[in-house]
């Protein structure tokens, strides 16, 4: 039975070596296989008349225009004939999946479906709300309420200054008069008097009440209405969302399913939006319903950057931790898969170079691809060998971090004194740093000054976004030193410190849009990320002394 979805390479594949494990989809280099699979849908795409969707080609009709993530997924057949599957995260602008695509894992989108009904349901909900805040009677009458009650309380307010004011007359009378023959007969007028001012309170406070109740009863009908409505539609669709989270059905080698709900199984943690609708799962259920074998996979962008995340058009990325990974960890159950190339390659052979040091402070230069502090799941770094190095040193020995990709100059302090020195030193900017990185492309301009906010993109660790609501302020100033090659050598200076700052500085549209070369997680793996903390100058904390080290990369 031929597969409707299962692609026969056009390009000759008898020379490549099919791969003994499959890919560990959460960092890899992408298979030979797995590459030629994704050349020929690129293909495809850029001559495609099957389906409509604005990927921001076109400079000028690029205002609603967004990329999306393609994947590819090299499978055996039955046959024991290789070929590849195709798919697509999301879904396309026009709403298609043209046949060269595998059909989502549960489609959505049918007609007559729950979700559809579900979703006219809502629709049917929010357009009654809508009606209802607008409605002129009800705004007109929200409007009204408000004045009078403003006037109410404004006249209420008076009153109760003038029975004050009374109040302290009273007193002061009383005072004056306190030894004289008709206090008694002062006392007893004064206290009638108190009498008629909260008599002529209370009944003012009702008669306000009165004038104002039966327009307030309205209102807060019309508002009970409004809240039914909101909590009908909330309640709607959250059954709605629970139910699609069971009706998400997830397969594995052996064919035992399981359920988005299953699988995120803290009941704190809702599985995040759109869970279950990325290239990969969609990849992998297609083939183990139809008992084709998967071999490799690889992942790639096509179209304009998103405005937070970096997504280069056709470079390959590693399916996303929030959503995919729990999912797939189920669904790649007992398939002997690669080696986590991040963990292998990390403290690899590295040998960390001591540059400086004396009874304060010690300087080193942090290899590539090592990291500053212990890890999850590695625990070697420049922390843990100067521990053991210098058992009796006190303080918290590291002032600040260089990324685990980036190598160059790392201070560490020997003492708690010497420590918060530096730290002050830090956090006031007096310390000066200077990085070289090389960079794929040419820049235009010579210098400049980069002013992008970011925070951790909390759908993928540790990738950072820009976000202008939540991000914290990042600044880097830059300039250029050679251009060769079609490369770009350049000196950042932060001015912040920001988490992957430089890195995403770089590869964002709106920073240089040339990622810094071999950066994994904002550009294309290579050898290794070529950013080098190349010089440091700062006062030492014992002498006040300045002091300053450069040690150049080895790019």
């Amino acid at each position: 039975m031929k597969l409707k979805h299962f692609q026969h390479f056009k390009t000759a594949i008898s020379g490549i070596e099919i791969p003994a494990n499959f890919t560990f989809p959460f960092y890899y280099q992408p298979h030979p296989l797995a590459k030629v699979a994704a050349n020929e849908l690129q293909a495809y795409l850029e001559n495609q008349t099957d389906f409509t969707h604005n990927f921001g080609f076109n400079v000028n009709d690029n205002k609603n225009a967004i990329g999306k993530m393609f994947g590819v997924l090299v499978v055996k057949n039955q046959q024991n004939e290789l070929g590849y599957l195709a798919a697509f995260s999301g879904k396309l602008e026009d709403e298609s999946c043209p046949e060269i695509f595998v059909p989502p894992v549960f489609d959505l989108r049918t007609k007559n479906s729950f979700y559809r009904k579900g979703e006219k349901e809502i629709e049917k909900i929010s357009i009654q709300l809508e009606a209802l805040k607008k409605d002129k009677n009800y705004l007109q009458l929200k409007k009204e309420v408000k004045k009078i009650s403003k006037e109410i309380e404004e006249d209420l307010a008076l009153q109760r200054k003038n029975l004050k004011r009374n109040k302290t007359k009273r007193k002061a009378q009383k005072k004056e008069n306190i030894n004289t023959d008709d206090f008694k007969k002062l006392e007893r007028k004064l206290t009638q008097q108190s009498y008629n001012d909260q008599f002529f309170y209370k009944e003012l406070v009702e008669y306000y009440n009165a004038k104002i109740d039966k327009k307030r009863t309205k209102l807060i009908n019309l508002e009970e209405e409004i809240s039914t409505l909101k909590k009908l539609r909330k309640t709607t669709s959250a059954f709605l969302q629970q139910t699609l989270f069971e009706k998400f059905q997830f397969l594995n080698q052996y064919k035992e399913p399981k359920a988005l709900i299953e699988i995120f199984n803290n009941p704190a943690i809702k599985p995040p939006a759109g869970s279950g609708e990325c290239a990969a799962p969609k990849l992998l259920q297609y083939a183990f319903k139809n008992n084709l074998t998967p071999t490799c996979m690889a992942e790639f962008w096509w179209g304009i950057s998103p405005n937070s995340a970096i997504r280069k058009h056709k470079n390959f990325y590693p399916a996303c931790q929030s959503r995919c990974k729990p999912i797939l960890e189920h669904m790649l159950g007992g398939i002997k898969m690669d080696e986590n190339l991040l963990i292998k390659e990390i403290s690899k052979d590295k040998e960390l170079e001591i540059i400086f040091e004396d009874a304060a402070l010690i300087v080193v230069n942090k290899p590539a691809e090592f990291l500053s502090v212990p890890g999850k799941e590695i625990s070697d770094s420049v922390y843990s060998r100067i521990k053991e190095k210098y058992p009796n040193a006190t303080g918290p020995l590291i002032v600040h971090r260089l990324d685990m990709s980036t190598s160059g100059i790392l201070l560490l302090t020997k003492t708690k004194e010497a420590n918060k020195i530096l730290q002050s030193q830090f956090i006031n900017r007096t310390i000066k740093k200077r990085y070289v990185a090389l960079l794929e492309g040419n820049l235009t301009e010579n210098k400049g000054k980069i002013q992008l906010p970011l925070r951790v993109d909390l759908d993928d660790r540790p990738k950072q976004l820009v976000c202008y609501e939540h991000g914290k302020n990042a600044e880097t100033i830059w300039e250029v030193i050679e251009r060769k090659d079609n490369k770009t050598r350049v000196y950042f200076y932060p001015i912040t410190g920001r988490t992957h700052q430089l890195r995403v500085h770089a590869a964002h549209k709106n920073g240089l849009n040339l990622p810094i070369i071999g950066d994994d997680l904002y550009g294309k793996k290579e050898n290794r990320l070529h950013l080098h903390a190349e010089f440091i100058e700062f006062l030492h904390p014992s002498t006040n002394e300045k002091m300053s080290f450069r040690v150049a990369p080895n790019f």
